[in-house]
């Protein structure tokens, strides 16, 4: 009789939290071929090794499935990563403006300067946003734009020469220009409430060209999976037209060098032609086309532009207009007669109330059970609201806009009704459908992190306490709903996000154990070595991992063309420590085990989690993963 194939891998000496109910805390991990094999006692699982098993000692590190964000913008975000000064963590707009002018001094022209979000001016010690002035002497000619949420963004004045505005240009809909007493533009841009503006504004600077954007993406997922992000829901975004937008991830795809599962939403770019955007998708393509690294999840986050009401909690709130449920059903019954699930946002109740009426309609004539349709965001969702979703079979995505945002909510409506924006203890308890996510980059922050946090506490990133208790999560429920919760909403259930013999090896090893940090320090955490199918794909370099895990797969530094090369940005998991962009790198050629003399394979001593740094990338990394370019 055959005996059963030795594990690629077996972790062991870790503390594992698996979210799998039935096994919740093993003391080993076994995988083999990019799934669990085994989850149990070690005593069972070591003897399974063979000479080619890699045995790693965790030394007591945290293990948890790896996260998956609901909902964030990661295909657009990846084509121009590279050319982003992140303030994500930045402590203090001292900080902030000493790395703008760093990046200034690094940028050649053309290219920009751009904060695109991430950020608060709730989180800087001096609460509140740099001014022109200050703007323009630290970049008196390399054009500079700041993104703020979704109510403004600020230009210096080579910016706006860059785009064109003068004391002619007209606001456009929605959005205002603001001007000095002569009429000229001053560079702040506003949202009343529409965003279109700073997007439309945004979109006028340069560009990479394809290889840098394929270089940029490699750097986005590699910094996620820093944070032991594995897999996305990406949300599609304005200005990311479908399929030209998407040759990049394509490309990563089809060469084997995508380091995140992602699923994705196409989401419709043209007001009053949305119908004809989804006729064409849904005949040209089939739901859930694809693989476990990359595959279609439906329609959203915009379906009609009619339906779209943009959250600027500094303004009045939008109302819907009435062409609204004549332009969504007509989408609707599309994807629901294509099968197709939907995810809408909807930020206001006003909103998710008129939509249910539209779903509502649908279902009688087209039955939307089994269709994993979901809100997205839904602050200001009510009671009845949520029961309606129940009756339908939908579910409802949240994410940490609050966090970035409610200082704003609570001085125009109140801290009483800021206590449950969105209800997400409440949510739970109905039994409908509901996970978490960022909605990252343009507003929110990607790191995960910073939402677990504030599912916990309940508290903005300026330290706003908006949540009584019975509407903060514990830690593992909050857990929950960055991982197995999620797998509905892109129809994985089951696939992923528990540590489970069978799943999808996908984990991330915490620097600090998430269950006993204090829960201020929730929001600092990250990975020491991430897994993605069994495959090491980030791992901490010295000295902040615990005994300096480096990991791959190596992405290069290309030569100068957009304005991030050598820059600084804000690093989420330190409290605003400046970080290099570029990862350092650890391990040319050949395996650094070869070069010391020093070969492993066959060894039978487990690899401690510190000796990694010898081994584990040479012997593990570049073997399992596709070959990365040479610098």
């Amino acid at each position: 009789m055959s005996q059963p194939a030795a594990p690629d891998i077996i972790l062991t000496n870790g503390r594992f939290t698996t979210l799998d109910r039935t096994n919740p805390s093993p003391q080993a991990v076994a995988i083999k071929d990019g799934r669990f094999t085994a989850v149990g006692d070690a005593a069972d699982i070591l003897p399974t090794r063979g000479l080619g098993t890699k045995v790693i000692d965790l030394q007591g590190h945290r293990v948890i499935p790896g996260l998956c964000d609901n909902h964030i913008h990661v295909i657009r975000g990846g084509l121009n990563f590279n050319m982003e000064l992140r303030w994500d963590g930045v402590p203090s707009l001292a900080d902030a403006m000493a790395m703008l002018k760093r990046q200034v001094a690094n940028t050649p022209p053309p290219q920009w300067v751009r904060v695109v979000g991430g950020f608060t001016e709730q989180q800087f010690a001096e609460k509140r946003l740099p001014t022109l002035d200050e703007i323009n002497q630290a970049a008196p000619d390399t054009p500079v734009f700041i993104l703020h949420l979704y109510d403004r963004a600020l230009l210096n004045a080579a910016a706006l020469r860059a785009v064109g505005y003068t004391r002619d240009t007209p606001n456009p809909p929605g959005g205002e220009i603001q001007r000095d007493g002569s009429g000229n533009p001053t560079g702040l841009l506003m949202a009343n409430p529409n965003a279109s503006i700073l997007y439309a504004t945004l979109a006028k600077g340069p560009k990479l060209p394809f290889d840098y954007q394929v270089n940029s993406t490699r750097h986005f997922m590699r910094d996620l999976n820093r944070l032991g992000v594995t897999s996305v829901i990406d949300a599609g975004g304005g200005f990311q037209n479908y399929p030209d937008d998407y040759a990049v991830i394509e490309q990563l795809h089809a060469e084997g060098q995508l380091t995140l599962r992602i699923a994705y939403n196409l989401f419709t770019q043209k007001a009053k032609e949305e119908k004809d955007d989804f006729l064409r998708w849904t005949s040209q393509n089939r739901y859930q086309q694809g693989d476990d690294y990359l595959r279609l999840n439906g329609g959203g986050e915009m379906l009609v532009f009619s339906a779209a009401d943009f959250e600027d909690f500094r303004v009045e709130r939008p109302d819907m207009p009435p062409e609204m449920e004549g332009e969504l059903e007509a989408v609707v019954r599309i994807l629901a007669q294509n099968r197709w699930p939907w995810r809408l946002h909807a930020t206001y109740d006003e909103t998710i109330s008129r939509a249910l009426d539209v779903f509502e309609k649908v279902n009688e004539e087209i039955p939307l059970d089994g269709l994993h349709w979901f809100f997205d965001h839904a602050e200001t969702i009510s009671d009845r609201s949520i029961d309606r979703i129940a009756k339908l079979g939908g579910g409802v995505a949240v994410q940490h806009r609050m966090a970035y945002q409610g200082e704003y909510f609570v001085e125009r409506y109140g801290a009483k009704a800021a206590e449950t924006t969105p209800p997400v203890a409440k949510i739970l308890a109905s039994g409908v459908k509901v996970s978490a996510g960022t909605d990252a980059t343009r507003v929110a922050s990607y790191d995960p992190w910073v939402s677990l946090s504030w599912l916990v506490t309940g508290r903005t990133l300026g330290g706003l306490r908006l949540y009584p208790e019975r509407n903060c999560l514990d830690r593992e429920t909050a857990l929950r709903m960055w991982t197995e919760n999620v797998t509905w909403f892109s129809n994985e259930e089951g696939r992923k996000g528990n540590i489970a013999v069978g799943q999808l090896a996908d984990l991330a090893v915490l620097d600090r154990d998430y269950f006993t940090v204090p829960s201020d320090e929730i929001q600092h955490l990250q990975s020491v070595l991430t897994l993605v199918n069994g495959r090491p794909v980030y791992g901490a370099a010295a000295p902040a991992g615990p005994a300096g895990m480096v990991a791959g797969p190596h992405v290069r530094r290309l030569p100068e063309a957009g304005s991030r090369h050598a820059q600084g940005r804000g690093r989420p998991a330190c409290g605003g420590r400046v970080l290099r962009l570029y990862h350092r790198l650890h391990h040319p050629w050949p395996c650094p085990c070869q070069r010391l003399g020093r070969r492993r394979a066959g060894q039978r001593r487990p690899l401690v989690l510190g000796c990694a740094r010898l081994c584990l990338l040479g012997c593990v990394t570049w073997g399992m993963m596709p070959s990365p370019s040479r610098p």
